[in-house]
């Protein structure tokens, strides 16, 4: 119960699923920097017994996901331990394309990014995998290395837990109170103190960190607490740039587009509630849809939005947002999905847009009932 944010019960019947009563209010920051340090010293001693550490983000990742996977690799690294982030370099966002390419420039990826198919052939008994930004097992970055290192995980994450969870991991820093899992571990690299001085982030991996915790803040208004300004400060101190932040985010003329088509389907189903969707008959980036649901956030009177696009042939994707007073994670969990108090998701197979949207609806109304 506290994974998810305090102030709920949990019941839980033999041979049924979890079911989840409250976690109706914002939940306030009760995480202290006593932790942060315990955590950090703790995955220290663990990366000192590994012969490689595998980073994995969840599937398509994002700025916070990779700016996360980049600090925890350094994090490794500075111990002396092989480390890499798992990602395919040819097929990512823009954003994080931006990122890749940029690095290769300054000549500072340094073989950090490895491919999926590179890392099972390497992967013996003795590695461990570390999983940012997700504790889903059905949507991480590469599910074969998770199968083959089950038994030997770290989970870093900010999202409420759900009951897909790994089994027995090692070590495990699930933070719901945080902006970002990139928020999480530059409080985890500011309690290493580095040999003779050296820096354990580059200009440039600090400011993919900063990205992180931009993108999922929504630019610091939501999810933001003191903390988050307080690492956001020590990666500018030690070289983040927002100007590059800047440039790393901008978003390209086609998603743009796609985007304010999405917006202008806009209809309000409640009192400060809106749906957005896309045709039956097109594919579009799960990306642009989460966008879509942010912006619609940005105007008057709406207090949640959902947005519901085709994510390939057989299953139908739906980006919740919330101001915070509509809990959007319990409304995605009675479609199977999840996420946070204002940012949650879910997919839905083998259903037309139309069928989606009517089971929103539903869920949206039992929602209501129980709330009144």
């Amino acid at each position: 119960a506290l994974g998810r944010g305090g102030d709920q019960v949990v019941l839980r019947q033999p041979g049924k699923d979890a079911r989840f009563y409250g976690g109706k209010s914002n939940p306030m920051e009760k995480r202290t920097r006593v932790r942060a340090r315990m955590v950090s010293q703790a995955i220290s001693e663990l990366f000192k017994d590994a012969d490689q550490v595998f980073v994995v983000g969840h599937q398509r990742p994002d700025m916070d996901s990779v700016g996360s996977g980049i600090g925890v690799v350094k994090l490794a690294r500075l111990h002396g331990v092989k480390a890499n982030f798992v990602l395919d370099t040819n097929k990512t966002n823009y954003d994080v394309g931006r990122l890749v390419t940029l690095m290769q420039q300054k000549n500072q990826d340094k073989d950090i990014f490895i491919n999926p198919d590179v890392a099972l052939a390497q992967v013996t008994d003795k590695s461990m995998l570390v999983m940012v930004d997700h504790s889903k097992y059905s949507i991480t970055y590469s599910r074969s290395l998770y199968d083959r290192l089950k038994n030997r995980i770290i989970v870093i994450d900010h999202h409420r837990r759900g009951e897909e969870f790994p089994e027995n991991p090692m070590l495990t820093y699930v933070e719901p109170y945080a902006s970002s899992a990139c928020e999480l571990v530059t409080e985890m690299i500011e309690y290493q103190q580095p040999a003779n001085g050296k820096r354990v982030l580059t200009d440039i991996e600090a400011t993919a960190m900063l990205a992180g915790i931009v993108v999922d803040s929504k630019e610091f208004s939501l999810r933001t607490g003191t903390r988050t300004f307080d690492a956001a400060s020590y990666l500018r101190s030690i070289g983040a740039d927002s100007a590059v932040v800047s440039m790393l985010l901008k978003e390209d003329i086609d998603s743009f587009l796609e985007r304010t088509h999405l917006v202008a389907t806009l209809k309000m189903v409640k009192p400060h509630m809106a749906v957005l969707w896309g045709p039956d008959d097109k594919i579009i980036d799960p990306i642009i849809t989460a966008q879509a649901a942010d912006t619609a956030l940005d105007l008057e009177n709406v207090g949640a939005s959902f947005a519901i696009t085709r994510r390939s042939d057989n299953t139908i994707g739906i980006s919740a947002r919330s101001m915070g007073k509509i809990n959007v994670q319990i409304i995605m969990e009675k479609l199977g999905g999840g996420g946070h108090l204002s940012n949650a998701a879910t997919q839905i197979k083998d259903v037309t847009i139309e069928e989606a949207k009517q089971k929103l609806l539903d869920a949206i109304d039992e929602y209501e009932k129980e709330n009144d």
